[in-house]
């Protein structure tokens, strides 16, 4: 300093805390963002679509399916100091991404358990609503998983424990092949009563038996689900076909990071038609509730056949993909999930599940075929079991149509599906219409309405759109409406 001038001295001193200033400012908003975002995203009537906390990286996602019976899950506290952070911003992100934090103290006890008890850390990743943070750790000796497991039970710093499970979905096609396309056609040409049984009836609403056997179409006089936000966690979804214009909300994929595969899926394609399918152009079909906004949220694959294309049986997920697409549709603010999948008890999704239906957000899960109801989802309390009809059991389940059902295939197509999967699709969609004319309807609630509205003989029992409209908000079909919801 010395030789500098009075001048000198006091604009490098203005120049020093200017930039001081600066970094304080800088800190200050980063604190004020993180304050104010999450209040903001409370307040407002517009969902805020998640940052992703994780690009599952599909080479990392295949190892883990290949060597299954070695990865364990384990997931501890991630404090209250992991605040959410500005989606763009870097400060305490994963690999320097967008998303929300993990704490230090959550990573480094990770790291812990992984060097403690000799496992090989796969990946971790936080899951917001349960203010935990997770990771996939690999057993790398000859310890069975079971062992593992048991330990790490013992220890005070492990919230759940649990081995890395599989889950499959729940429907299959039943008739490959149909000519979807002629028999249209002959609908197109059936005399009409109405203008608009007359726009139904010239596609393919002839052949939807399911929506008729629940009485949709007259319900759809009142409701048709308008702005309902449908979860449906599954494989991903054609969104450009036609049939579900203007019906994808959102679109997240747990399993590939690939948009083309995205839209090939088969299964999360029928079951979002099911749900929200619409007409387009004078031509295609309906579904329970045209005006639902589906969130296609991909955490199940297809397996490849011999030759290398795709399955047209059961899609594959597993604890991990199908853990990030609930905490999304959390996030996302859902208002149904839909789950045509079913698989063994698993700690972690039921805690999700759990955390779901406190929030209002009603579920929706499919019966398996062996009929055990201990599965996940439908073994959890207050999730709404879907199954066919004329199945015995003294379960307490929704019934609803699952053979035969007419949904969308990728690439503007339409075929025939059967399974639990489509039982559980129509059961969420009259949860949509219901929650279009009453948003403050609980998953309890809208239970006891679709119960209340069976009709048909013991062999044909299924739920009536009609019927619950009436028991949850009053409204009668027969009352004249003058727009859906």
């Amino acid at each position: 300093m010395k030789g500098m001038t009075r001048v000198q001295l006091g604009t490098l001193w203005k120049a020093v805390w200017s930039k001081a200033d600066r970094r304080i400012a800088a800190a200050r908003l980063v604190a004020l963002l993180a304050a104010v975002v999450p209040l903001a995203v409370a307040c407002s009537h517009v969902s805020l679509v998640p940052p992703s906390n994780v690009n599952i990286d599909p080479d990392v996602l295949r190892q883990i399916d290949d060597d299954r019976d070695r990865m364990i899950v384990v997931a501890v506290a991630n404090p209250s100091e992991s605040v959410p952070i500005l989606a763009g911003t870097t400060i305490g992100g994963y690999d320097g991404g967008p998303g929300y934090a993990a704490y230090g103290s959550a990573r480094a006890t990770i790291d812990a358990i992984a060097r403690d008890y000799k496992l090989e850390q796969v990946m971790a990743w936080p899951i917001v609503p349960l203010k935990a943070h997770c990771a996939v750790l690999e057993i790398r000796d000859e310890r069975t998983r079971a062992q593992v497991i048991e330990e790490l039970s013992h220890d005070r710093r492990v919230k759940i424990v649990q081995p890395l499970q599989s889950f499959r979905t729940v429907g299959t096609l039943s008739k490959p092949g149909a000519d979807v396309g002629a028999l249209a056609d002959t609908a197109a040409a059936a005399d009409t009563k109405t203008t608009v049984e007359h726009e139904y009836r010239a596609n393919y609403v002839d052949f939807e038996r399911g929506l008729r056997e629940i009485d949709a179409l007259a319900a759809q006089r009142i409701s048709q689900g308008a702005g309902v936000r449908v979860a449906v966690i599954d494989t991903g979804v054609d969104a450009s076909h036609p049939g579900l214009a203007g019906s994808i909300a959102m679109r997240r994929d747990f399993v590939e990071q690939n948009s083309a595969t995205f839209g090939h899926d088969v299964h999360g394609t029928a079951v979002a038609g099911v749900i929200a399918a619409n007409l387009s152009g004078g031509r295609g079909m309906v579904g329970v509730a045209p005006r639902a906004r589906i969130l296609a949220l991909k955490a199940c694959w297809q397996e490849p056949t011999s030759s290398g294309g795709h399955a047209i049986g059961q899609s594959v997920c597993n604890s991990l993909t199908l853990a990030e697409a609930l905490a999304a549709a959390i996030e996302a603010h859902a208002n149904v999930i839909n789950l045509s999948l079913s698989g063994p008890p698993d700690p972690l999704l039921t805690q999700l599940v759990e955390y779901s239906l406190r929030h209002g957000i009603v579920v929706v899960g499919a019966v398996p075929p062996s009929g055990d109801m201990h599965a996940f989802p439908v073994g959890i309390a207050h999730v709404i079991a879907a199954d066919y009809p004329g199945v015995k059991t003294a379960a307490p389940v929704v019934r609803a149509p699952g053979r035969d059902v007419l949904s969308l295939t990728p690439g503007g197509h339409y075929d025939f599906f059967s399974g639990t999967s489509f039982s559980t699709a129509f059961v969420s969609g009259v949860a949509a219409l219901l929650l279009a004319v009453d948003p403050r309807l609980d998953s309890d609630k809208i239970y006891a309405a679709l119960k209340s509205s069976v009709h048909g003989d013991a062999a044909h029992q299924t739920v009536d759109a009609c019927g619950a409209l009436s028991a949850a908000v009053g409204i009668a079909c027969a009352d004249t409406v003058n727009q859906p919801h």
